[in-house]
């Protein structure tokens, strides 16, 4: 990326519209999901911006990765298990240790966050070299692309980190190791496939594999809503002995 196209005001904010707008427009409609009991903004703001700054900390270990796998399989797998496990650490660092993460949703509410940082410096980062080209055609279907699949695919990946850190609330620390692996594994799993099949296909079976995104993002959706219904209750049954925060119980 030359520097002269990150000095372009005009490349600047169109990509800003293009990858990170959407992006906080996400935000904004999960995080109504959550309106009885909101988090606080200035935390929200400072997942969100971990998320763009592991973007900047992955990038490199991707290129090291792509120089050293040869076999697409296996860099494709690679390259969820980074992306995956620095959205988590992301959110990990100061948000899940947080006194805030009191409620099981919060923990879906701040690996999304987290995530839609991460896809919004993503999506900006890789439309500045085509609209820096005056390449209308490409940037705005590379956006819509994007849109569609990046931060669906982010979101829908980390909810299921966070869904299951929040079904492991008040259950063992054991328990709440296992949720957490099983989380992780199941979003790079989602993660990889998405992926892999793109990539095959190279964009002729683009409606088959975002439909099926898209059918996992409502399931998602439902598991999210039980989730927020039933937090509540979990914090009303919490007994003085119980811990908290699986992420300090993991520790």
């Amino acid at each position: 990326m030359a520097i002269e196209q990150l000095k372009d005001p005009k490349t600047l904010g169109l990509s800003f519209v293009g990858g990170i707008l959407p992006a906080l427009i996400w935000l904004w409609f999960w995080l109504k999901e959550d309106k009885e009991n909101p988090e606080p903004k200035g935390l929200l703001f400072l997942t969100f911006i971990l998320g763009m700054i592991a973007v900047i900390i992955i990038l490199p270990l991707e290129k090291i990765a792509s120089g050293l796998i040869i076999n697409k399989v296996n860099l494709t797998l690679t390259l969820a298990i980074l992306e995956e496990s620095i959205k988590y650490l992301a959110a990990l660092v100061i948000a899940l240790r947080s006194k805030y993460a009191d409620e099981p949703v919060d923990f879906a509410i701040y690996m999304i966050t987290a995530a839609l940082g991460f896809a919004a410096l993503e999506n900006f980062l890789f439309l500045i070299q085509p609209i820096s080209l005056n390449d209308n055609i490409v940037s705005i279907l590379t956006g819509n692309l994007r849109f569609l699949g990046a931060i669906l695919l982010h979101t829908t990946a980390s909810a299921i980190v966070g869904i299951s850190l929040g079904l492991a609330y008040l259950k063992t620390r054991s328990v709440k190791r296992f949720y957490l692996v099983i989380g992780l594994i199941t979003a790079i799993a989602l993660h990889t496939i998405f992926n892999f099949y793109i990539m095959k296909g190279e964009g002729k079976n683009f409606m088959q594999v975002f439909g099926f995104l898209w059918v996992t993002t409502i399931i998602i959706l439902l598991i999210f809503e039980k989730l927020r219904r039933m937090s509540p209750n979990w914090k009303q049954d919490e007994t003085p002995t119980a811990i908290s925060n699986p992420i300090l119980a993991i520790k």
